[in-house]
């Protein structure tokens, strides 16, 4: 059987699943719209985080399990359920739906991980791994969390976030052996970017009342969809596919999984987030000027997805992505100028930089490939191809 052959595909029952977190992204990102500062994106963040481990447990699950079995399926199903309540329940988790929050997270947790915890003891080992944690430990934590008032509430969820999220790395030692679909897995963390990104061509599409559209509005939201679409030829043009195949060539998948895929990936997503937010700002009254928040969520969005790229090529290649940081760099220098300008000159300027970060990067796959091809000559001593980024 060929690789391509053996490969695992993405099951109509995990897309149908990713269709909650479609909402819960949509949740958080309207969570931050009414909060837009410091304070805000922290407590966003951290009401977040569990709900995206929920679905990284999930996809790990669905990895290593047949999707087709009904079981199996109504387990996924069941534990989508309990995202449904996460996303309902979000807007007020810091006030009186703090409990439904909570619950729904352990819920989940606890229909995904007893399975791997049966699975465990059968074998005779010691069920210590990320499920069993955030059922004996994080879950009860956000349960406790949710009858505290709000600051003790955010101290304890961020530190059970903290925890399930070092989880991982802690237990590496234990969990360096898991085998997985190189391919499958790596997909569905792209599909999860996806749906981030997906809420911002929303932000671009549908924060407007098309009744009293007006010229500068319509620019903006051209010059928007253009940063969106800039940002997913970022991750989709390059990096997804050596995602795939640093995780199939690794020598533990672990530290792949962990570092790119969980912490890398969950940077990616929040970073989109953040624009989508800093997107609608803009578009909303693209004359006038951004607040510092407002401008710090779009500017600081750009710059954490690009320089994330700079932590993920050094995780997979110890390479570094001189293109990104630099671009990333860029994007930093227009923060302090961003609330003194027309949030249409800041959009215009984010998407100058990501136009330009892509044609570099693919001019120089182009040169790179053109040496490739003479390289094969017979006699040649041109260089071989390198990562461009």
């Amino acid at each position: 059987m060929t690789e391509a052959a053996a490969e695992k595909r993405v099951s109509w029952a995990e897309l149908f699943f990713d269709l909650v977190f479609v909402v819960a992204v949509t949740q958080v990102s309207t969570f931050l719209e009414h909060d837009v500062s410091w304070d805000g994106a922290l407590k966003a963040l951290v009401v977040f985080v569990p709900i995206y481990w929920l679905w990284v447990g999930t996809a790990i699950q669905t990895n290593l399990q047949d999707t087709s079995r009904p079981l199996f399926r109504i387990r996924l199903f069941t534990v989508a359920l309990a995202a449904v309540f996460m996303a309902l329940s979000l807007p007020a988790a810091y006030d009186h739906l703090g409990l439904l929050y909570a619950g729904a997270y352990w819920a989940g947790r606890l229909v995904l991980g007893i399975g791997v915890v049966i699975a465990s003891v059968r074998a005779g080992r010691v069920p210590i791994n990320p499920y069993s944690v955030s059922m004996l430990l994080t879950g009860p934590m956000l349960v406790i969390g949710a009858f505290m008032n709000t600051d003790a509430r955010e101290v304890v969820w961020g530190l059970a976030a903290l925890i399930d999220l070092a989880t991982p790395s802690v237990l590496r030692s234990r969990l360096r052996n898991m085998h997985l679909d190189a391919s499958h897995l790596a997909e569905r963390f792209g599909l999860f970017v996806l749906i981030a990104l997906g809420e911002s061509v929303v932000a671009v599409g549908g924060s407007l009342d098309a009744e009293r559209l007006t010229v500068a509005q319509a620019f903006a939201v051209g010059v928007a969809f253009v940063i969106a679409a800039g940002l997913w030829w970022v991750y989709f043009h390059f990096a997804a596919d050596a995602m795939r195949h640093a995780m199939a060539t690794a020598r533990v998948q672990l530290d792949i999984t962990r570092l790119v895929l969980s912490y890398g990936h969950l940077a990616f997503i929040g970073a989109v987030i953040l624009v989508a937010v800093g997107l609608r700002e803009s578009i909303a009254d693209p004359t006038h000027d951004l607040t510092w928040a407002a401008a710090g969520l779009l500017a600081g969005g750009v710059a954490l997805y690009l320089a994330s790229f700079g932590f993920t090529r050094w995780a997979m290649f110890r390479l570094v992505s001189t293109t990104r940081l630099t671009a990333a760099g860029v994007v930093l220098l227009l923060l302090p100028v961003a609330p003194q300008v027309p949030s249409l000159v800041t959009l215009t300027a984010l998407a100058t930089v990501l136009i330009v970060l892509n044609t570099v990067e693919l001019a120089r796959v182009e040169q790179i490939g053109w040496r490739a091809r003479l390289s094969r000559r017979p006699g040649s001593d041109a260089e071989a191809p390198q990562d461009v980024r």
